[in-house]
């Protein structure tokens, strides 16, 4: 057993592809040599600034040789099909045996095949990988193919102490490499990992990226620590700046006093963004310092003055703009800004930033007077909300949106409900991010989140298994999170209605395919109404056209409700079972229902009555389908022969009246308490009684009896929906 050690060393890779581009080297160099039967004990990559390198241990040094047995034709078959048979083996007549079988003797070709030494199977298929890499941006190499991330200077390729020979992209395979770019001269000749490892420690080059995390993370809390500060910690950074360097050093500079004023977002967000700057912070205040943290990829003979003085005057500059955006917005008030948002196009479909602001205004004031908010600051904030689009400081970092309009809110002395809304309308942005607690802006990010999801669904722009470009799916969590975290009592149905009426301008490309798909969704609802909806081909109704929008928002929710209920635990199936009923869209309440379910399901008395529902449905499917009819009518309680069939009647009777009640005061615990006394009669019922008696009417009635069962727990949930 032998080891591999493999490199690629090249100008420096963009640090947000090398740890990508490592595992997928791993996988690739992996996956083409277990596929040759070459398997190996163990493997590590390592994605650095520079350097991509992987090493496999426990390496067999040739391949194992295969024996192989091919079945051929029968003995005295023709010769062009045994001339064939040959030709595609490989192997002559002599070579064969024969062996027989229940259909006769017929050839069998043994074929041995010798294994090939690794190197040189190594050969062959590293440069194969090499140019499989999947980089999402790569260059051409001049006179060549073959698509790089960067021009590559060396290859050093060693297995079991000798070099693999090859050529990738015009650069030859060797032993050979190179350490820091200032901090070591010559190169380095590696002949094992270990020795590779702790020559590149002593050229200043870390390896692994954990350490060079480890590293940075820890000079910089000692270096804020020292002047009584602590780090401001953000993961994103540390991630880039440990992609930055391959020797870092922490240093600490000083921000002008004449910028601490600007808002500390500002600050944080121009030295992240553009310099990669830690910021600090005042532990007893929790203020941002006048200080900053800078990740050098020197050890400089100084100490680092000139490097920090440096940062300091490129810092000076970036502030200035800052500084310069944040005085000039302040000078106009927010909503003055409002009417410039006609200017920005939110969608080609949906309109301007203006309009969408409008729908949105007035959605958040019908969604603050049904979750008890006041309703003035819910439309003033939904006014408002957007207007910071327009800012020097929003135009020059997109990411501050939101927060900039909280600021300049306050400098405009609106109330503070309206400007923190306006900051926390576009809550929760990730799945990590806290959610908008007051009602206010409660009102207001829902109605962002509603507007959105709606509009995109109008326009037929719906998220497709592999693309979501306006980010619905994220829009939908959230507005799932905030109305969940706060047990909004939200009915959906009728807030998404006045969501689809308000976009009644938008013209959509009605396709024969989108026409055939309405006049299905009609024929549904018409059969749900119990009315003619007049569906015209050439002009859909707009009742039916937005009946058939809400239904695919509502089915698109109840799918990112599963997403968002999967980790606690709960069932898929049993939030279909209640969804599925069609007059549950208040979500605090559809997930109590559902977990009062799930506790019963998992009771011995819940399992029992499952059972017995399942068996009563499959009766009534197969008779329902040979009789060609329905047995939903009301069971004759005078028709009933045996005690326990007169039993079930009266228990389901007593049965749904209770749940009916139960439910509709929100006791869903009790109302399965309920439901679980049907157990017994169920099981007396299918113990005792034949329902397909031969005489039909007593026949026809049990069959009735059997869709009251099912009626009643379909006051609960669709059983038919669970799955087990």
């Amino acid at each position: 057993m032998a080891e591999l050690l493999l490199e690629l060393f090249s100008e420096e890779i963009p640090a947000r592809m090398q740890a990508q581009a490592a595992k997928d080297l791993e996988r690739l160099v992996v996956g083409a040599l277990s596929d040759r039967g070459l398997l190996f004990e163990g493997s590590k990559a390592f994605g650095g600034p520079r350097r991509l390198t992987l090493v496999l241990a426990g390496l067999p040094v040739k391949q194992p040789d295969v024996s192989e047995e091919k079945k051929g034709p029968r003995v005295g078959a023709p010769e062009k099909a045994l001339q064939g048979f040959l030709r595609s083996a490989g192997v002559t007549l002599e070579q064969c045996e024969k062996r027989s079988d229940a259909k006769g003797e017929f050839y069998v070709a043994v074929i041995h095949r010798k294994g090939r030494a690794t190197a040189e199977v190594l050969s062959e298929i590293l440069p194969e990988c090499f140019a499989k890499l999947p980089w999402p941006k790569s260059m051409r190499f001049p006179g060549s193919d073959v698509r790089w991330v960067r021009p590559l200077h060396s290859i050093l390729c060693v297995f079991d102490g000798e070099v693999v020979r090859f050529t990738f992209a015009g650069v030859n395979s060797g032993s050979q490499t190179k350490g820091h770019r200032f901090l070591s001269a010559g190169v380095i000749n590696a002949k094992t990992f270990e020795i590779y490892r702790s020559d590149l420690r002593t050229a200043h080059v870390m390896l692994e990226a954990a350490e060079r995390k480890e590293t940075i993370l820890k000079q910089a809390q000692t270096a804020a620590f020292a002047l009584g500060l602590e780090l401001i910690e953000d993961q994103g950074l540390l991630d880039e700046v440990a992609g930055l360097n391959e020797w870092p050093t922490v240093l600490v500079g000083t921000i002008e006093d004449q910028f601490m004023d600007v808002p500390a977002e500002i600050l944080q967000t121009s030295m992240r963004v553009h310099q990669k700057y830690f910021s600090l912070r005042d532990p007893a205040t929790g203020e941002m310092a006048s200080r900053f943290a800078v990740v050098s990829n020197m050890v400089a003979e100084d100490g680092g003055k000139a490097i920090v003085a440096g940062n300091e005057r490129v810092l000076r500059a970036r502030l200035s703009d800052a500084k310069f955006f944040w005085d000039q917005d302040r000078q106009h008030r927010l909503d003055s800004r409002v009417e410039k948002l006609k200017g920005i196009t939110f969608h080609a479909k949906l309109g301007t930033q203006y309009e969408r602001v409008m729908r949105i205004e007035a959605l958040a004031g019908e969604i603050a007077e049904k979750i008890g908010a006041d309703v003035e600051k819910a439309k003033r904030a939904a006014r408002l909300c957007k207007a910071d689009l327009t800012t020097g400081v929003v135009g020059e970092f997109p990411e501050l949106q939101g927060v900039m309009g909280r600021y300049y809110a306050l400098h405009d002395r609106e109330d503070a409900e309206v400007a923190d809304a306006i900051r926390d309308h576009y809550k929760p942005v990730g799945p990590s991010d806290a959610v908008p607690t007051s009602k206010v802006s409660i009102a207001v990010a829902l109605a962002d989140k509603l507007d959105q999801l709606v509009g995109f669904f109008v326009a037929g722009q719906a998220p497709t298994g592999s693309s979501d470009p306006f980010g619905l799916r994220r829009a939908a969590l959230g507005l799932i999170r905030i109305i969940l975290a706060n047990e909004v009592r939200l009915p959906l149905s009728a807030v998404l209605t006045s969501a689809v009426h308000r976009f009644a301008f938008v013209s959509r490309e009605v396709d024969e395919a989108a026409i055939q798909k309405l006049a299905r969704f009609a024929e549904k609802l018409e059969a749900k109404l119990g009315e003619n909806l007049r569906f015209e081909a050439s002009k859909p109704s707009l009742e039916v056209d937005e009946a058939y929008r809400i239904s695919g928002v509502t089915e698109f929710l109840a799918d990112r409700l599963k997403v968002a209920l999967k980790e606690k635990g709960t069932r898929y199936d049993l939030i279909d079972a209640v969804f599925s009923l069609g007059n549950e869209d208040d979500l605090v309440r559809l997930v109590a229902r559902v977990e009062a379910l799930q506790s019963f399901l998992k009771s011995e008395e819940g399992a029992d009555l499952l059972a017995g529902y399942k068996r009563a449905a499959n009766i009534l499917k197969a008779e329902e389908k040979k009789d060609k009819t329905t047995f939903d009518g009301e069971p004759d309680p005078d028709a009933f022969v045996l005690d326990e069939e007169k039993t079930l009647y009266v228990e389901l009777s007593t049965a749904a009246e209770l749940v009916k009640a139960e439910i509709e005061h929100e006791r869903f615990v009790e109302a399965m308490g309920v439901m679980s006394r049907l157990r017994a009669p169920v099981d007396a019922f299918f113990d005792k009684v034949t329902v397909n008696d031969k005489d039909p009417a007593l026949r026809q009635n049990r069959l009735k009896l059997l869709a009251r069962l099912r009626a009643t727990l379909h006051l609960a949930a669709d059983f038919s929906k669970v799955e087990g």
